[in-house]
């Protein structure tokens, strides 16, 4: 066996496995959202929070997923995620009311817990070197989906009908999550020991044996700032799925002209991720982050001053790239700072942020605030950028064991000696 035989075909099961996911959460409700207003009647608040039903799924299952995949496997979770995440599809599709799309939401929100985690797992044991580069491949997939299928959806929408749109779909979902997972496997450790890796000189840490556990995790400073860097770039993130749709028709566009605002975000959202996940190999995690959470920032202060349909694409394309940042290089530094040992149950811990507390604060409360102001865009911007800001400067302070103090180097290499991975 070899990682060219084997590595490569898992990278593309893994990245093919969290398309899905990836296009509901960030494309469907943001191209739904006027439709689903208009069906039910409801206002700018009640669609916000659809995003903050899928979050909580997200924040409920990835750390119980983590801790699952040490069991039972990646390929068997992401078979799970992929039934869930198909069938999800068909509550939106016959629902009766808003209620419904929020279990739809919430089961999304499940299903991506059970791809996602997995898929990064498998492809950062297949290349512990290029961690970066790989989880990078794997979320330019979960972001670029959305910027595929958000005109895809509208088109469908459109010519199909609500209804068949939703069963078309979920059969799609549910077979190509099925064929993804069987390539998704993660590899035998002596396997991968024996094969040549490239190691990167700006981040001189990533390939030292250490790990920790869940309890020692959560014990350091690193730990706790990037789960503050999750609730608020993930609030600032995530509300633009919602609000950018929303924000070209209160300019005047019309909902085709306003979805490009959308797409310009997901598209970026997608490839940023390879990008920055390559970058943070040669420059560091910190840097490159921080880099794109204070471009974003500025974007987001911005975005009220134009009224042109490009500028305003770009802008939030400049928002979506800071988003796939997010992604891309959170989970190989979680897995610089914590090891992989246990990085599914740690990362799936730090998703807890982003599941129950970034959904409230940005889609949902953008959409209350919307609602309050008679749609004044200026003040959920403002608010909106301040996050941003403050993501730039939290997540300088998410450092590697040896560097943040947390342990001293004896028994950093105690632990290395004694408790060799699982």
């Amino acid at each position: 066996m070899t990682i060219r035989e084997h590595g490569i075909p898992a990278v593309i099961g893994s990245s093919i496995a969290v398309f899905w996911s990836g296009a509901f959460i960030f494309g469907f409700p943001g191209v739904m959202g006027p439709f689903w207003r208009t069906m039910f009647d409801v206002g700018r608040g009640t669609v916000g929070n659809t995003l903050f039903f899928v979050l909580a799924g997200v924040g409920s299952f990835m750390f119980l997923v983590g801790r699952w995949q040490e069991r039972w496997g990646t390929q068997t979770m992401i078979r799970i995620g992929a039934v869930i995440c198909g069938l999800s599809v068909l509550v939106a599709a016959f629902a009766k009311s808003m209620a419904m799309v929020y279990l739809w939401a919430l089961l999304t929100g499940i299903a991506s817990c059970f791809v996602y985690i997995p898929a990064l797992t498998t492809v950062q044991r297949w290349y512990p070197a290029r961690r970066g580069l790989v989880s990078g491949i794997v979320n330019l997939v979960f972001g670029l989906s959305a910027a595929i299928m958000s005109p895809i959806f509208r088109v469908m929408l459109e010519s199909l009908g609500y209804v068949t749109m939703g069963v078309v779909v979920a059969g799609l979902a549910l077979v190509v999550g099925l064929t993804a997972a069987h390539f998704a496997w993660v590899p035998d450790r002596a396997a991968i020991s024996a094969a040549p890796q490239r190691s990167s000189s700006a981040n001189p840490h990533q390939q030292v044996d250490h790990f920790l556990t869940v309890a020692e995790s959560v014990r350091t400073r690193s730990f706790w700032f990037l789960w503050l860097t999750w609730a608020l770039q993930g609030a600032a993130g995530i509300a633009m799925v919602m609000l950018s749709t929303a924000y070209g028709l209160a300019r005047g566009f019309n909902l085709e002209s306003a979805v490009i605002i959308l797409t310009a975000f997901n598209i970026t959202n997608g490839a940023s991720r390879l990008v920055t996940g390559y970058l943070s190999d040669i420059i560091g995690r910190n840097v490159t982050m921080s880099i794109t959470f204070f471009a974003a920032g500025c974007a987001y202060f911005l975005l009220p001053l134009t009224s042109s349909l490009t500028t305003s694409a770009l802008l939030a394309a400049v928002v979506g790239f800071a988003f796939g940042s997010l992604f891309a290089v959170s989970a190989p530094l979680a897995s610089d700072c914590f090891g992989l040992t246990h990085f599914g149950a740690i990362f799936g811990l730090v998703f807890t942020a982003y599941g129950f507390i970034a959904g409230p604060l940005g889609p949902s409360l953008s959409g209350y605030l919307l609602d309050l102001t008679g749609g004044n865009f200026t003040v959920v911007f403002a608010y909106l950028g301040v996050c941003c800001i403050l993501s730039g400067f939290f997540i300088r302070l998410v450092v590697p064991l040896r560097r943040s103090g947390t342990l001293s180097h004896n028994d950093h290499t105690t632990r290395s000696t004694d408790r060799s991975p699982r």
